[in-house]
């Protein structure tokens, strides 16, 4: 296959360098690359050929240990989560009940005239069920 090479006026010959440039930089960075990762793993491995032993004597303390720690780090940060969450919903109310209209007031407005709006209906039913019932027919 040809390829197509475009010349700029003063570039003759400096596409095909730039080419060998790019190529030397891409394969220097990935033989580096390539032999850090072999080191790396060498170092993995020798590393877990020496802590395996300690692992095992270890183990009964380790195991509980990190279970505790583990627990600890999980209740602190729930605990930190929840008084977050607490602290906002108490901003978000007071907000609300100041009148400063806070994210999602229009939506709670809504659904208290629905929730009213039903319980009116409600009582007016009862109310007409309370009167057919005193003033039907007398059974006796």
């Amino acid at each position: 296959m040809a390829e197509i090479q475009s010349h700029q006026p003063g570039q003759h010959g400096s596409q095909p360098r730039y080419q060998v440039v790019k190529a030397a930089t891409a394969a220097t960075a990935g033989g580096s690359l390539l032999v850090l990762s072999g080191l790396i793993l060498a170092g993995t491995v020798i590393a877990l050929t020496i802590a395996t032993p300690l692992l095992v004597i270890f183990s009964p303390v380790l195991v509980p240990a990190v279970i505790t720690v583990s627990l600890l780090v999980l209740g602190f940060l729930a605990s930190g989560g929840f008084g977050v969450a607490g602290i906002t919903v108490f901003s978000w109310i007071y907000r609300y009940v100041t009148g400063k209209h806070p994210p999602g007031a229009d939506q709670i407005d809504l659904a208290r005239h629905k929730l009213a709006s039903k319980a009116r209906e409600m009582k007016d039913r009862a109310e007409q069920f309370g009167q057919q019932q005193t003033s039907g027919p007398q059974t006796s």
